[in-house]
């Protein structure tokens, strides 16, 4: 079997990435290119200016070409945004013959697929939970099985058509196909989370620049999408703000607090007590000297702590209120998994803790081979998980010429019904 080559898009609002991997017969990715930039055109998800964002995707595209050696035709393409709406259904087929074959599956999913949706949006997933056969819950792959009615219990995440159709613009103008288009917070799970998280039950944040989104999983069974519109660059603002630095200081100050924290350039200065400031007697500063901010040496800590904690407490807060009006558990026996680039930040796990109540952990991609150690890092979650999603894909479903999504390759089942379909295709 020949090698198939993957290429993923991750458009963010932060960061434009590319990503080109070689496929091998074992399924495993071989990074063979990379590349990211500084996004442009693009805020909170949703394209804003379309030709800063083709020429952000053309140039990224061309770095991570030039690095690989090859030219690639399409990609697989991520969206989030505050537009992202998922919802539950149920499908109901009769079993045509006494066994289940592939093509009672395709049915009872596409009467899943049934759902009234609002006008204006357009379905980008529709993934299996589970399946019911005769009133036996809990199948994952009923195709061979006996019986003579078959259920599916379907999550279905939807978008905005025009906010969809101007991001695939953006890369159809270039000369692309796009292969699919991925629920950034669907990629984001595919490479961090592990079985075990989702079968006991967990959350993942994927926290990015613009937009945070939110993939909640029980049972191993996805349950939850969704976003809200706040990420690091409301950290950032705050920082410029509660520090008195433009932003661009501002986020050299949030990007390495980390590293800067871990040295030994903490000092305590004493603080007179009689002074009207509220302040402890001491109080710690670090020294910034190194990051060449202009007319600022040092920063308090306490102060850029108090600054990032109030600015995720309310990112959080507002995921709970989410989760919430949507009926969703939040207490998951897995706790919370924060990926992006902005779970990076000092004391983040701690503040999760406070307010979902549950443990926390850094999820950081995995699985891929190859140069990945430009993207390693969680800020890269999405683009690997998307490269993990187009393996395992093996080509069926897509965007069709008239840019519509044809299916979802979230589960083992699916793709087999979707390459089964595909071969029906004279």
């Amino acid at each position: 079997m020949a090698k198939r080559i993957i290429t993923a898009l991750d458009v963010g609002s932060s960061k434009v990435c590319a990503v080109i991997a070689s496929v091998e017969e074992d399924n495993m990715s071989q990074v063979i290119g990379v590349a990211s930039q500084p996004s442009a055109g693009i805020k909170k998800g949703v394209v804003v200016n379309i030709d800063d964002a083709i020429n952000t995707i053309a140039s990224t595209l061309e770095a991570a070409e030039r690095m690989a050696g090859i030219t690639v035709p399409s990609v697989y393409l991520s969206v989030s945004g505050k537009h992202i709406t998922s919802i539950n259904n149920k499908g109901v087929v009769a079993v045509s013959t006494d066994e289940i074959v592939p093509e009672d599956v395709f049915r009872a999913i596409e009467s899943a697929r049934t759902v009234s949706i609002p006008a204006g949006r357009e379905i980008l997933h529709v993934i299996p939970r589970e399946f019911i056969v005769d009133s036996q819950g809990g199948v994952k792959d009923p195709v061979g099985m006996t019986g003579t009615r078959l259920e599916v219990d379907a999550h279905i995440v939807s978008a905005t058509s025009t906010v969809l159709h101007n991001l695939l613009k953006c890369v159809q103008q270039l000369g692309l196909k796009v292969d699919d288009v991925v629920f950034s917070g669907w990629a984001s799970s595919t490479s961090v989370l592990t079985d075990t998280e989702k079968e006991l039950g967990v959350m993942l944040l994927d926290i990015g620049g613009g937009i945070t989104s939110i993939t909640t999983f029980v049972e191993d069974a996805i349950t939850y999408s969704g976003c809200v519109p706040f990420g690091g660059v409301n950290v950032t603002s705050d920082l410029a703000i509660g520090l008195r630095v433009n932003l661009d200081d501002a986020e050299k100050i949030k990007v390495n607090a980390a590293d800067i924290l871990k040295g030994n350039k903490v000092k305590k200065k004493s603080i007179d007590i009689n002074s009207s400031d509220k302040q402890d007697k001491k109080s710690k500063f670090v020294d910034i000297s190194s990051l060449g901010v202009e007319g600022m040496k040092e920063i308090d800590q306490g102060l850029f702590d108090e600054i990032i904690e109030a600015r995720l407490s309310e990112i959080f807060d507002l995921v709970l209120a989410q989760l919430s009006q949507a009926g969703s558990n939040v207490e998951m026996p897995a706790g919370v998994v924060l990926t992006g680039g902005t779970a990076q930040l000092p004391n983040i796990t701690r503040i999760t803790k406070k307010v979902f109540k549950v443990p926390a952990r850094i999820g950081y991609p995995k699985s891929l081979e190859g140069l990945v150690d430009e993207i390693s890092g969680p800020a890269f979650s999405t683009i690997q998980g998307l490269v993990l999603y187009g393996s395992d894909s093996n080509g069926a479903g897509g965007i069709g010429e008239s840019g519509g999504i044809s299916g979802d390759k979230g589960v083992d089942v699916f793709s087999k019904v979707g390459r089964w379909f595909k071969n029906l295709i004279p």
